[in-house]
């Protein structure tokens, strides 16, 4: 690979795979259409050409805000061809974020998917004066009646017919090339303040793809990896471009909601995930469980013990597994675990990278104990995703794995986990005082996550340091610990700890409603609406219940004293929760304040 692989890597790939299929995604019809590698590179060869007619300058940015669909990669890799840099939206941003990324990064070209982003990206065209074209990918958007400056990709792509001049402009811009040309700006979820753009360069990807390939070596050609999260998420983004360079399929999901019927449909080998879905996962498989007696809930409890045997006692730690046990498990493994996998829907799984926030261990024991790969790990945008991850062996539970090669970590003042290596950020994009801070005087990052650094090299988290509070009797409390712990529960689907110079710690929960109702059905309670429920004395006993066997091996003062249920979630509609699903603790103190004043009383 060449350090600016990003611009001729499909190319170079194509002249390797030819016709063999690339991306795969489904059609307004609900058909599934198979793209070659030839014919992506064509797509990517003609919106090339289109955004050189148009005129976007090398280095300049141009941004996309759409759900995940093939579209978006065409346009990544024909910016790339270029030398323009790619600004991906989040499809479910506000207005006010389209707004403030398309003027802080000078958008005159943005790129839409669907009826939303366009509704928004119309509305920015108003208050946005760089803001020149919208180029739409769904051609069943209605356009505003006085909308003359937006065209459909289609039309767009019409440009890119091979006119000699402009085709001589991007070879020379291909000559011109450099490692240190920036790639893309990922603007962060800005959980604590304003959202900043982080400056990815093409050697930083270089980097990342070059320590992947040489960590992930149970990856292949033969893999097909499921793209579920948003590519405008720089954990999806990078593994997406991982995939294109070992040549594997990649099965576009252009819908989140319908992950549990997609991931059946394509069953496959790897995805990446947010330890939200294998939570859910978690729950739905303990609640059928629970539901079992006799023969086979005793047939499930042995077939844990003897998997969580020689996954993590033997395995895990790089032992040989004896004649006995793996004849245990190969019997488990066919009338149970397989089973199980395949009514997920990952019946054929290599590996399953997770990462994003706090995996409990409770939950990572389990699916490994079932023969599902969990590669646990841990990164940020300004580190090009990942830092560390699990290795299919010698991973330690309690801990996000160890370090990718060529990765350095070190911990500095108050805990603080310090990286440093190329796949670090180029910058804050316009913002040099920001970048000054994210940097110690000898140029390690600093990641705002507290943690340990273990003699095996493993990295074990603690909590953000800015989620880190100190109770009115001066006892430190990681909220984020009891927030993964009693989201293992089936009853509870969010949680924000709250006791900042509080005399105890309370809690906002949301309860999974579904689960609620039907206990509300067996238990036979009557009510009139969801806030009718959650105040319900019984739901509220069954919550308090789960919440203190959950946290029985919390210190005494890191448990919940008080917690209120609420009827609806957090919402990123309310800024209560970002586009990644991280909390947003100030505005949950904000808009809860009264239900919190009220656990304090």
């Amino acid at each position: 690979m060449r350090n600016y692989q990003l611009s001729r890597m499909i190319a170079e790939q194509t002249r390797k795979y030819g016709t063999r299929e690339v991306l795969r995604y489904k059609d307004v019809l609900g058909k599934w259409i198979s793209v070659s590698w030839i014919d992506f590179e064509q797509q990517i060869r003609q919106a090339a050409i289109a955004l050189a007619a148009v005129g976007v300058g090398e280095q300049e940015n141009i941004a996309t805000y759409t759900p995940n669909r093939p579209e978006g990669l065409v346009v990544d890799f024909a910016a790339y061809a270029n030398r323009a840099v790619v600004v991906p939206l989040y499809p479910t941003g506000s207005l006010e974020q389209l707004e403030y990324i398309v003027r802080d990064a000078e958008i005159r070209y943005l790129f839409v998917g669907e009826q939303y982003q366009y509704d928004n990206a119309w509305k920015a065209m108003a208050t946005c004066p760089t803001l020149k074209q919208i180029i739409i990918f769904d051609t069943a958007v209605q356009r505003a009646a006085d909308d003359t400056c937006s065209i459909y990709f289609g039309d767009f792509m019409a440009m890119g017919a091979p006119a000699a001049a402009v085709t001589a402009l991007l070879d020379e811009r291909a000559a011109r090339q450099s490692a240190d040309d920036l790639a893309c700006i990922i603007y962060t979820s800005g959980t604590t303040g304003e959202s900043k753009g982080v400056m990815l360069t093409h050697h930083n990807f270089f980097e990342a793809m070059r320590m992947h390939i040489d960590r992930l070596s149970m990856c292949s050609d033969n893999d097909v990896s499921l793209c579920f999260l948003p590519l405008a998420h720089i954990f999806e983004r990078a593994w997406t471009y991982y995939c294109f360079t070992r040549g594997m399929r990649v099965v576009v999901n252009q819908n989140p909601k319908e992950i549990q019927s997609v991931i059946k449909e394509v069953r496959p080998t790897i995805m990446c995930s947010v330890p939200r879905f294998w939570e859910k996962v978690y729950t739905g498989i303990q609640e059928k469980v629970g539901e079992m007696r006799g023969f086979k809930r005793r047939l499930i409890d042995r077939a844990l013990v003897v998997g969580r045997r020689r996954n993590l006692d033997y395995v895990r730690c790089g032992r040989r597994v004896p004649v006995w046990l793996a004849c245990q498990y190969a019997f488990y493994d066919r009338v149970v675990f397989s089973k199980l996998k395949k009514a997920v829907g990952i019946e054929n799984g290599n590996i399953f990278p997770t990462a994003g926030a706090p995996l409990s261990d409770t939950i990572n024991e389990f699916l490994h104990s079932c023969g599902i790969n969990i590669l646990y790990g841990y990164g940020l945008s300004e580190t090009t995703a990942t830092v560390s991850c699990f290795e299919l062996s010698g991973y330690r539970i309690g801990s996000v794995g160890t370090t990718l090669p060529d990765v350095q970590v070190k911990i500095g003042a108050d805990n603080e986990i310090l990286v440093k290596g190329p796949t670090v950020m180029k910058g804050y994009y316009k913002k040099p005082e920001a970048t000054a801070q994210a940097f110690t005087a000898d140029g390690w990052f600093r990641t705002g996550d507290a943690g340990q650094l273990g003699a095996d090299g493993a990295i074990v988290l603690t909590e953000r340091i800015k989620d880190l509070f100190k109770t009115s009797n001066g006892k430190y409390i990681a909220p984020q610990a009891i927030e993964a712990k009693l989201g293992e529960d089936k009853y509870i689907e969010q949680v924000a700890v709250i006791g900042d110079c509080r005399k105890y710690v309370t809690a906002i929960i949301i309860p999974a409603f579904e689960a609620i109702k039907e206990y509300a059905a067996q238990k036979q309670i009557q009510y009139r609406s969801l806030e009718d429920l959650v105040k319900n004395q019984s739901i509220q006993k069954l919550i308090q219940e789960r919440i203190a066997v959950l946290q029985a091996n919390f210190a005494r003062f890191e448990q919940i004293k008080r917690f209120t249920l609420l009827s609806r979630a957090f919402s990123k509609e309310n800024g209560e929760i970002t586009d990644t699903l991280k909390l947003r603790r100030a505005a949950i103190y904000r808009i809860f304040h009264a239900e919190i004043e009220a656990m304090y009383a």
